[in-house]
């Protein structure tokens, strides 16, 4: 009774907090979400554009600190007495608007993504989807911005051709990104189970490309049976196809009343 007794600590229930923290930042973002989806359309569209200009504008001025070095290379003034044509000079320009330092890159980013995320949010509550189209008419809208903000617009008579190109260039270029994204991220298409026994068939024959002929006439595995050779020509396809088809069809009902007679046989 006097020996002296050792405890063992046991923690139960205790979690990573890295866990703990992207769970607490899941819970904030879906109500966050939740009531900004209750808000007018202006409300939404303004805090949208903030909070994506911010994001932007993290992401720029973190790029260009660690692009310092060729930002400063790039940026550099013409040397003194040196004549550059108007050319020339926008060219410099556009080095400098895309080369700047953190503030300036901070700020580009920030117009871009803020522009681009308040036209999809005000397109997407309007129209009540998101395609490409809406996609490109954002990018366009941000582009168009970027490029007034930034300076690569330059000045004079050509700023309206540069403003409307470079618009245009961020829209193709976000809508082939849209459809690539679109091609990558679509879910396995699952069988159809209507025809299943259809696609048995043809594939045992060698006939597999005439399967979508099959689901446009809504030839599905019940109908199997009741196939003539008019149906099949309805559905387009070619008469050996048909043939094939309809022996299969002819074979497979001979084999299955052979066997509904061998299994009544005592």
């Amino acid at each position: 009774m006097g020996e002296g007794k050792q405890g063992v600590l046991v923690v139960v229930g205790h979690q990573n907090p890295v866990t703990q923290l992207q769970a607490k930042y899941k819970e904030l973002e879906t109500g966050f979400k939740d009531w900004l989806a209750k808000q007018s359309l202006p409300v939404e569209a303004v805090v949208v554009t903030a909070t994506s200009s911010l994001q932007g504008a993290a992401i720029g001025g973190l790029m260009a600190t660690f692009t310092n070095d060729l930002s400063s290379s790039l940026a550099a003034p013409p040397p003194p007495g040196a004549s550059f044509n108007p050319r020339a000079m926008a060219s410099l320009q556009q080095a400098q608007a895309l080369s700047g330092g953190p503030f300036i890159q901070a700020r580009n980013f920030a117009v871009m993504t803020g522009v681009n995320a308040g036209i999809s949010c005000v397109l997407k509550r309007i129209r009540g989807k998101e395609d490409v189209q809406s996609s490109m008419v954002a990018a366009f809208g941000s582009g168009a911005v970027f490029t007034l903000v930034s300076g690569m617009g330059g000045g004079g008579p050509n700023l309206a051709v540069n403003v409307v190109s470079s618009g245009v260039l961020f829209a193709l270029m976000q809508g082939g990104l849209f459809k690539l994204g679109e091609k990558f991220s679509k879910p396995a298409v699952e069988e159809d189970v209507m025809y299943s026994k259809t696609r048995g068939m043809l594939s045992r024959l060698g006939l597999n490309s005439y399967e979508k002929n099959f689901k446009t006439g809504f030839l599905t595995d019940t109908t199997l049976p009741l196939l003539t050779d008019s149906a099949l020509r309805d559905v387009k396809i070619p008469p050996g196809p048909r043939l094939l088809i309809l022996d299969h069809i002819q074979r497979e009902a001979e084999l299955n009343n052979n066997k509904g007679k061998g299994g009544r046989r005592t």
